[in-house]
């Protein structure tokens, strides 16, 4: 582990994660074949219920050597090791795995809350979360010490290759089994504005659930 001065990286942290700015885009070709197939559930304007991230002991430990204390924002909780945000907003088809090249599709919101992450006199913020399935992606706004440095950025990325089969519980669907891990942009990012060079692609956040109000 090499820690270099977080003062003097901040800069070209913030610099950074200004590139990752970008619209958010899905793919076409996987929306044209979804078009073609009836999707199992549609829902075409999400509204309460939340996503959840049983955080793996590994990001815990990874953030408490390299001195990183995490923190939930606004609305999101964080009970032991489960993290949650809200959803609010969005829409999802889910479709027979296999009958399309991403069975789940969509755009899911996750307005006023997020994650902090703090080092030393640097506290990073993730905010206003957007997991896209069609691209394995969760976008969303990064904040330095209270300056926004990016907006709709590339966050974290989703594999999917464990995801469960949909479940209903009353006016309820629930996707879980999706792991959760940091985009090796945004961990190229997070070494350069906290001065360290340990965080890569690699590392495991946790396993996500997401459970959408069917109404």
């Amino acid at each position: 582990m090499k820690f270099r001065s977080p003062r003097t990286k901040t800069a070209a942290g913030i610099a950074g994660l200004m590139l990752l700015a970008f619209p958010l885009a899905a793919c076409g070709d996987d929306n044209e074949s979804a078009d073609k197939v009836q999707a199992v559930a549609t829902i075409e304007n999400l509204s309460g219920e939340q996503t959840e991230i049983t955080v793996d002991q590994s990001f815990f430990d990874t953030l408490d050597a390299l001195g990183v204390t995490p923190g939930v924002l606004s609305n999101a909780g964080l009970d032991g090791n489960v993290l949650s945000f809200p959803i609010t907003g969005g829409n999802v088809s889910v479709f027979e795995p296999g009958s399309v090249p991403n069975y789940v599709v969509g755009q899911i919101q996750h307005e006023n809350s997020g994650l902090s992450l703090t080092a030393g006199d640097i506290t990073v913020e993730l905010r206003n979360f957007n997991v896209d399935p069609t691209v394995s992606r969760v976008y969303g706004d990064v904040v330095v010490n209270g300056d926004v440095a990016a907006t709709s950025a590339y966050l974290f990325r989703l594999n999917g290759s464990t995801l469960k089969p949909l479940q209903t519980e009353g006016d309820t669907a629930i996707l879980e089994g999706t792991k959760v891990f940091i985009s090796d942009v945004a961990a190229g990012l997070l070494n350069d504005t906290y001065g360290i060079d340990d965080v890569t692609d690699q590392v495991l956040v946790g396993v996500a659930k997401i459970t959408v109000n069917t109404k």
